[in-house]
This record gives C-alpha cells, structure tokens and sequence, in this order.
C-alpha cells in the first residue's frame, strides 16, 4: 500500500533532480537550501545551525524517543521498544527534503516523520515499530520539538549576550569619566560619558538575557493527544494494564515526558493556547531591540563628521562596491536589520495567539517558519554584537573636540541655574538663549558673550564663567552611576575627586 507521503514523492519525481528549465536555476521542486544570501547578520553563525532543517528535524526524533522512554518508564511500552526507538531516532538516517515534499499532503512533517521512524525501527526491531508515536499526535511532537529547538538556540544566543555583557563592561569601567556630547533629538544637549553611554547598552543587553532565561527556563513539553485530552494515550495506556486511574497516569506520562526532555511541564496541553510561542517572541523581540539600541548608537557615533568610535578593523570588512576609500560599519548594519525584522515577526507570532477551536487550521501551522527566523535572527545580531562589542574602537580625544563645536554652549543650563536666583529664573533663561543665540552667529565663545553682559558681569567674573562653561566638569553622576550598574553597591571611597 502506498502511503500519502510516498505518494507525493511519485507526483514529483524531479524533487532533487536540478533539471534546467531555462532559468539557470533547477526546475523541480528543490530550490537549494536557504543559505543566508539575503540575511548576512544569521548566516554562518552557531545559532543557524542550531534551528536548521535537520535540527529541527532531529529535536521532532528526539521528543518521539522521549514519548517511548517516558511509557515504558510507566510500563505502557515495552522498554526494548523504547531502546529500538531511541537509536532510530538520528536525523541523519532521514531525508528532510523528502519529508518537507511529502507534507505537502499532510500540511505538517510529522505524519510523513512517523512513517519514517516506524521504517527504520522496523529494520532492526519489528516489534518495536507499533509503538512508535504510540497514542501521539502531530502537534504534541513537533510543539515539543520546537520547544527543544528554542532552548538550544537560547542557550546559544544568552552565550553571546554574555560575552556582549562581558565587554561592554569594560568599556564602561575604562571610560567611566571619559567626557562627550549627550544629543536629544539628534542635537548636543548636556555632556554625559561615554562610560555611562555604555552601561546603558550593557544594562538593555542584561535585561534581555534575563528575559531570555526565564522564558526558557518554562519551554513546556506539549502533550494532549488528538483534542488536548490525552485520551489516545490513556486508551493505549489501558490496553496494556496501566492504573485504572486515568488521572494519575496522564499526570505521570506527562511528569516523565517532561523529565526525559528536560522541559518544563505545562499546567493544560496547549495546542490552542499559544502562550510557548508567544512568550518567545516577546523575549526575542526585545532582544533584537536592546541589541538595535547598541547598533544605532555605533552606527550615529561612527559618521565621518562625528568619528567617536569605529567597528573593529578587519582587513576588507565594510569595503564599497563603488567607493575604495570606505570602511561601512557592517556589524552595527547587520545587527539593525535583525533589529527591525524581529518585532515584526514577533508580532505575528503573537497574533496566533487567536486561533480556533482545539486545533487551528492554518494558525499553528504559521508559526514555525515565524519562530525559527526570529531565532536565528536575533541569534545572528547577539552573535555579531558580542564581536561588536569586543573589537569597538573608542576614540576620546574626537569626543573631546566634538564638545567644544558649540562653544561651550552645552553647559547653558549650567549657568541657567546659577543665575537664576541671582537674576530671576525667566530673565536668567532669557539671557542665556540671547546670548548663546549671539555665540552662535559670531563664533565668539559663550563665556566670553556673557561676560559682556553688565547683568551677568555684576555676579560672574571671566574665570567663574569660563569654569561654569567647561563641559568636562558638568557631568552630573555619569561616573556613580556607571559605578552602580556595574558593581553595585561599590562606594569609592578612594576616589574623593569623583562627584
């Protein structure tokens, strides 16, 4: 008898042909794999391999194994069985090109999966093949193989948002007084440093290995059977003897399904409650964000026109198809993309929270290409991050001279407040934007314009003034609060000459 999926493969015999059509390219069904070419930031990085087909495919074996081991650890399954199955169980026996063709008459990979398994464990254990995916359904093995994928590639990704962590760190303690120009609304404001600048980078890539670690600390496995009641593995369950309790047997096949796959145990089988995949997104979005804030921030701080700090050098990195002299800041780039992709396809992950009925139709059936490209992408922008983060050049004394361009008129405020219980807040206000205003059209420096002010003179000699100006002492707590977000709760006692 010829099953669906075999079917499908003799409907397109040319599956893996690469007959020519004309096209330069391959005219059966197999396009080649998706190799990166149009997402750079993923390609080549662990986390692709990590959510690739034959990854998930291996993690869709490795939860039909722990099914196996975790019946006959209830004695729903003979454990020779489980064994036969469990060494079956390698990707590497199977064809995912095949597989992927055939689910076309399926509109998932497990049923032609299955099919599969029970072929091979076949070959070596006859007897072992009725019990594969024994009571099972679609959706309990590939949800749980995805919960599997998403671990791995999280264990990957909170790796390099700790090494990202790690160097940002440094950056931080190294230029903790390291004065620049802050800038809202893309203009200079009041100084800051380029210490504190960094620990707010560090600070929003902690914060997303936090929120990394608790969602997968809680993967569930997924077990419910045809219609979340388990009911198909209590029926096998029963044939076979178990405990006339059908309560505490779903209990304990969930509890060892769970500690086979190391993943959390749910509350209810969630195959219509999507909270797995949407609490995933929420965390990888944020990711791709934090990791966006450092790449804009590098990308602004890079321009020629501003040049306070530089991507790592790398010998014909960032070069110009057009342009020999330019050295593109390719990191920060790739990591920006991933950045605007991911909430994107994290919010349409989330919108299949709204799916119907038991076992939707098309709903469930979207997340997995969503999921593995927000996986791999924010993978891809926390890989190349941490080499980011690791190689940046920062360059002081451009910062230096990038205060001085508006004369000092950056510490404004400064001078705003000092005067203002002298003068009145509104006239102090008033003058100081008269006279900044002055220094602006004339290229003269502002201490000196305010100093020619009788109002100003009669309270402020030139040298009160020019001390007032510089923006190296008006930094407000830029070197504590660097201090507390990198060692909290160090006092600096030592160090009387820091605010």
């Amino acid at each position: 008898m010829t099953t669906e999926p075999e079917a499908a493969l003799r409907r397109n015999p040319d599956h893996d042909s690469g007959t020519d059509s004309g096209t330069g390219l391959g005219s059966g069904t197999d396009p080649g794999p998706d190799s990166g070419l149009l997402s750079p930031v993923r390609a080549g990085v662990p986390v692709e391999r990590a959510v690739s087909d034959l990854a998930w495919l291996q993690a869709m074996l490795d939860a039909e194994a722990a099914l196996a081991r975790a019946q006959a650890a209830l004695g729903t399954v003979p454990a020779s069985a489980a064994e036969a199955i469990t060494e079956a169980a390698d990707a590497r026996r199977f064809d995912p090109r095949a597989l992927a063709i055939a689910s076309r008459e399926t509109a998932n990979p497990v049923v032609g999966l299955v099919q599969a398994l029970g072929r091979v464990v076949a070959e070596t254990a006859p007897e072992a093949a009725e019990y594969v995916h024994r009571g099972s359904t679609s959706q309990d093995i590939l949800d749980t193989g995805a919960m599997l994928v998403a671990r791995r590639a999280l264990h990957l990704i909170r790796a390099d948002l700790d090494r990202t962590a790690g160097a940002l760190a440094g950056l931080a303690e190294r230029h903790r007084d390291t004065p620049m120009a802050g800038r809202t609304l893309a203009l200079h404001a009041v100084p800051i440093t380029f210490g504190l600048k960094a620990a707010g980078w560090r600070e929003l890539v902690r914060q997303a290995g936090r929120r990394l670690a608790d969602v997968s600390d809680s993967l569930p496995v997924s077990l419910g059977g045809a219609a979340g009641t388990l009911a198909g593995y209590l029926e096998y369950a029963r044939l076979e003897g178990a405990s006339a309790d059908p309560g505490d047997y779903a209990a304990r096949l969930v509890e060892a399904f769970a500690a086979e796959t190391r993943l959390a145990r749910p509350v209810l089988p969630w195959h219509a409650l999507r909270t797995p995949p949407a609490d995933l997104a929420a965390a990888l979005a944020f990711t791709a964000g934090a990791l966006g804030k450092l790449a804009v921030d590098v990308q602004a701080l890079t321009r020629t026109e501003v040049g306070e700090v530089a991507e790592p050098a790398v010998t014909g990195r960032g070069g110009s198809s057009a342009m020999p002299h330019k050295r593109n800041p390719v990191l920060a780039t790739m990591i920006r993309s991933a950045a605007l992709q991911v909430p994107a396809l994290a919010g349409a992950l989330t919108q299949c929270l709204v799916t119907e009925d038991e076992r939707s139709a098309g709903v469930w059936h979207a997340e997995w290409l969503l999921l593995r490209e927000c996986l791999r992408l924010a993978g891809g922008a926390a890989h190349t991050a941490a080499e980011l983060a690791e190689g940046l050049v920062v360059r002081p004394e451009r910062m230096r001279a990038n205060l001085g361009l508006t004369g000092s008129q950056l510490v404004s405020e400064r001078v705003a407040a000092v005067l203002a219980p002298l003068l009145g807040r509104a006239r102090a206000r008033q003058l100081l934007t008269e006279a900044s205003a002055t220094a602006e059209r004339d290229g003269t420096p502002l201490h000196t314009v305010l100093g020619a002010i009788p109002e100003v003179a009669a309270h402020l000699d030139a040298q009160e003034l020019a001390a007032l100006l510089d923006p190296v002492t008006y930094t407000g707590v830029a070197g504590p609060l660097v201090d507390r977000a990198i060692r909290p709760g160090l006092i600096h006692e030592d160090r009387p000459d820091r605010p």
